[in-house]
């Protein structure tokens, strides 16, 4: 059984003549630089942007006081670490990434279907939706820069968005492209450039919204207007905060190996992930809850939209500045969560034609055919999207965590998992017929929810999908023995 690092020991033209490119081997003592300080500016980007803030006004909203949403994120933020550090142990161990990691869970064949519903369903999807979202706060700023921009073309579409939105979206989408490019590398000059940068931004945003809300007692005394909306006991609406949280880190809990695999040691990412994903939110919470109580209190109605809320500022600049900060962490969002999850998955899916690089250019361009602004159209069919990934990639972590930790003991042959050959010197076709049942039934059951009557299940569809997979594998590995 190959340890830490012994698997990389081969000549790389042994992968090479298998089929296998330099993203997917397993990653040599070298390749692995990744320090705990890059795990802790990592994912700060993916806390700390529109769409979260504006969720944090949907959480506001389920009876909750504002302490306890701030509470419930701060303990949101410990079982999003455990659950990244967990599935990205094997990463960390053996240099390998959530393609291979998949395949030692599901069979070579049997990777395959839930390594394109990460990598390539919700990474390009994710990364399109994101983009345009991006997209909308440039073209904000650029309409201030530039008076009138927003009259090019009187109002034109091309393929159901308007000329300067189409402009505005392309702009980022270059920006978000060369960050995917530069690959962990430059994501992780990216992230420690910007980690600073929100801190000062939101830390100064808290402070504002302190002082516009009156004083920290108005913001935690501030009493909500639910408008009709569903007011849950404290412990469920806990447990749907939790369960919120972990659908929106659903896909880069799954695929956590792409970073953990060039993590210096699996101590390395264990403390910087835990420490950068709990510092991150103890902050989000503070600082997401000040701005929009006390942004609400200063507009003299309940607003969600941190935009909407920057935009009522007097300064210029100021608002210049902390909308290209949000820009940021929209794009380092877009890195960590999407492109790079996507390319590494493309990949891995064709190893022979496509790399890394080219993987980024397919997934990219495949953000823009599949005009994101028109999903974006029906928020209905967003949330569709969302709860759909949540309720397909709970049942994958649960079954990839109990099948390396109790079902494999933590252990992998990576001879056999890259080199396992026939007489004909082609890979086995192998499915785990057990993780793929665990899986399927785990789907299944979340998304009873889309059926009228079992609605609330929506509600805790990762934890409910994830426990069930992982429980019902179990059992078959144990009826199996």
């Amino acid at each position: 059984m190959l340890e830490q690092g012994q698997g990389t020991q081969r000549d790389p033209s042994f992968f090479e003549k298998r089929g296998y490119n330099k993203d997917i081997m397993p990653k040599s003592v070298e390749q692995r630089n990744t320090s705990a300080f890059n795990f802790f500016t990592l994912w700060m980007g993916a806390v700390h942007n529109i769409p979260n803030y504006t969720a944090v006004g949907g959480f506001l909203l389920l009876g909750l006081s504002p302490f306890q949403v701030m509470i419930s994120l701060v303990i949101s933020s410990f079982i999003i670490a455990l659950l990244l550090v967990v599935n990205g142990y094997a990463g960390s161990k053996y240099g390998i990434p959530f393609a291979m990691h998949l395949r030692h869970t599901y069979g070579d064949i049997g990777a395959k279907l839930p390594g394109v519903l990460r990598g390539v369903v919700a990474g390009i999807a994710w990364f399109g939706l994101q983009t345009f979202a991006g997209s909308q706060a440039l073209l904000i700023l650029i309409n201030k820069l530039f008076p009138g921009f927003s009259e090019i073309g009187n109002g034109t579409t091309i393929l159901g968005i308007t000329i300067p939105g189409l402009i505005a979206f392309l702009l980022f989408w270059a920006v978000n492209f060369a960050i995917g490019i530069g690959g962990g590398d430059t994501l992780n000059k990216f992230t420690a450039i910007l980690n600073p940068m929100i801190y000062i931004v939101f830390g100064g945003m808290a402070i504002w919204g302190v002082n516009a809300g009156g004083g920290l007692g108005n913001i935690m005394s501030y009493e909500l207007t639910a408008d009709g909306g569903i007011l849950y006991p404290t412990i469920l609406a806990f447990i749907l905060v939790f369960n919120s949280l972990l659908g929106v880190w659903a896909a880069p809990g799954a695929s956590v190996s792409d970073f953990t695999q060039k993590a210096k040691s699996t101590r390395t990412q264990i403390i910087g992930q835990i420490s950068g994903i709990v510092v991150a939110h103890a902050l989000f919470a503070f600082s997401s809850v000040t701005i929009l109580i006390g942004g609400s209190i200063y507009l003299g109605q309940q607003e969600w939209n941190i935009l909407n809320i920057i935009n009522q500022w007097d300064s210029t600049w100021t608002i210049f500045f902390a909308t290209a900060v949000l820009l940021l962490t929209t794009i380092s969002t877009n890195a960590t969560s999407n492109i790079i999850p996507a390319a590494y998955q493309l990949s891995a899916l064709f190893p022979k034609k496509i790399n890394y690089y080219r993987g980024v250019w397919i997934a990219s361009i495949a953000s823009i055919v599949i005009m994101p602004w028109k999903m974006m159209e029906n928020s209905d069919s967003i949330f569709l999207f969302l709860n759909m990934i949540g309720a397909i990639l709970g049942p994958v972590a649960g079954v990839m965590i109990v099948h390396f930790f109790f079902i494999s003991k933590c252990r992998m042959d990576l001879d056999e998992l890259y080199f396992d050959m026939n007489s004909n010197e082609k890979p086995k076709v192998r499915i785990n017929i057990q993780a793929y049942i665990a899986t399927i039934v785990g789907v299944a059951v979340s998304l009873l929810g889309f059926i009228p009557g079992f609605q609330a299940i929506l509600d805790f569809s990762w934890f409910i999908g994830f426990f069930v997979a992982g429980i019902l594998l179990l059992l078959l590995n144990t009826l199996k023995k």
